[in-house]
């Protein structure tokens, strides 16, 4: 009987852990979906368009999110620092202007860089027939650089908060923004023509500014113009943010070279395999929205010294996250053809990308445990530790199969999906087996 009451109140107990995760991360995955469905309304978009414009922003997207997603790593450090400084009962509003400040200028700088990039273009090899239209590209949407991190740096000042459901509505209702204006500029409608890729550019031009200007607005009240320019909270940003940065690109980097090394081999596969990251990109939104949460709650834990509430936040993520996961692979399994069908009815494409869905449907649950476990490590500061574990990953283990599964054996496409999901195994593993060690070495101090 004692047993079974022990039982019960564990049950009772990790509900409450699972509902704070919920509560904290819901919002978080509505502005995660939102994000990424902005980009999968291009796609969905295009893809009704042509060919031709699909493997253009394809390839163009690969080549942006690869540089900008670099100062993206480097922002998400705010949410982190300000939560552990607030469970250390520290003030943080006085931080707001500068984050406003920072982000601003990471906007400007890579709005730069980004819009440099066009003039490489054709130097990488790529089909004739869509070079225009990735440079026509990478030359508007580069401009929403400072929109997007205007709204990136004030939602992670937001977060260390709490406060997330806001921020994220905001994201969501883009999403039928972006629609709309797709619709209309990528076919035309009346006197506007039908623009195709840059119209799709267009759109994310105007939403990303959207985005910023109106979460400024709604901070506005509380910025203390008075206060001066932190240069030591902007270094802390740096300092934890860096190797956020640095992994982030590299898992990028991995995905976006194979997208890169098949549009010169074949347009379509490029195309087949944009689909795919489309797919498992939005079903990774909610592990990644939990792992947010969770990197949030054990930060702030850690400040408050309440180690044996992060075991058990920790915990809590992991099953939500690798459950979910394994969920979406089963449902991609058993209906591959109808889930691709939603973005295009091209045959070639279709007969290209069913083979690899199970293949997907695996790497998706590898994926949920990998980034949840990252999560922990993240709440512990131990930023650096989560970049070593995606440079072995994807460069020490997933190269040496790509090299052995593409270009010995032929097997293209999908032998790039089996080392992309080898190497996730593997992160997953290190990430939750470090995480446990540094826990067990903070508990021993107690």
């Amino acid at each position: 009987m004692i047993q079974e009451n022990t039982f019960t109140e564990k049950i009772k107990e990790y509900k409450y852990y699972i509902a704070e995760l919920l509560i904290l991360s819901l919002p978080l995955l509505v502005g995660n979906l939102g994000h990424i469905l902005i980009g999968a309304v291009d796609i969905l978009v295009v893809a009704k368009y042509n060919i031709n414009s699909l493997a253009a922003i394809s390839i163009s997207n690969s080549i942006l999110f690869t540089i900008f997603i670099f100062p993206l790593g480097i922002i998400d450090a705010i949410s982190i620092i300000l939560s552990n400084w607030r469970g250390e009962k520290q003030g943080i509003k006085k931080y707001l202007l500068t984050c406003i400040i920072f982000s601003v200028f990471i906007g400007i700088l890579f709005t730069v860089i980004c819009y440099s990039t066009k003039y490489l273009i054709d130097y990488l090899g790529f089909d004739s027939n869509i070079i225009f239209y990735i440079k026509e590209y990478i030359s508007i949407v580069s401009f929403s650089m400072i929109g997007m991190f205007l709204f990136q740096g004030i939602k992670q000042f937001l977060q260390a908060y709490e406060i997330v459901k806001l921020p994220n509505i905001i994201i969501f209702t883009s999403v039928f923004i972006n629609l709309a204006l797709n619709i209309i500029l990528v076919f035309g409608i009346g006197i506007i023509p039908a623009m195709g890729s840059k119209g799709a550019a267009i759109a994310t031009l105007i939403v990303r500014t959207l985005m910023g200007l109106t979460l400024l607005l709604y901070v506005f009240k509380l910025i203390d113009f008075k206060s001066k320019i932190d240069f030591s909270y902007i270094k802390q940003i740096i300092k934890t943010g860096c190797p956020i940065g640095i992994g982030l690109t590299l898992e990028f980097l991995a995905f976006n070279i194979v997208t890169v090394l098949l549009g010169r081999e074949a347009s379509i596969y490029s195309a087949v395999h944009n689909i795919l990251i489309t797919i498992s990109s939005t079903t990774f939104m909610i592990p990644l929205s939990i792992s947010e949460g969770l990197s949030i709650k054990v930060a702030y834990n850690l400040g408050a010294n309440k180690y044996d509430k992060i075991k058990k936040y920790s915990y809590c993520a992991i099953l939500m996250g690798v459950g979910f996961m394994a969920f979406s692979g089963i449902v991609l399994s058993l209906f591959p053809s109808q889930i691709l069908k939603l973005f295009t009815d091209n045959k070639e494409v279709l007969q290209i990308a069913i083979p690899i869905v199970a293949i997907v449907a695996l790497f998706q649950v590898f994926d949920g445990f990998q980034v949840v476990a990252g999560g922990i490590l993240k709440g512990f500061k131990l930023t650096k530790i989560v970049t070593y574990c995606v440079l072995t990953g994807y460069w020490g283990i997933g190269c040496p199969i790509v090299y052995i599964l593409v270009f010995k054996y032929n097997y293209s496409l999908k032998g790039y999906w089996i080392a992309l999901a080898f190497s996730l195994l593997f992160m997953g593993i290190a990430q939750a087996s470090i995480a446990k060690y540094n826990y067990d070495k903070l508990s021993n101090r107690v």
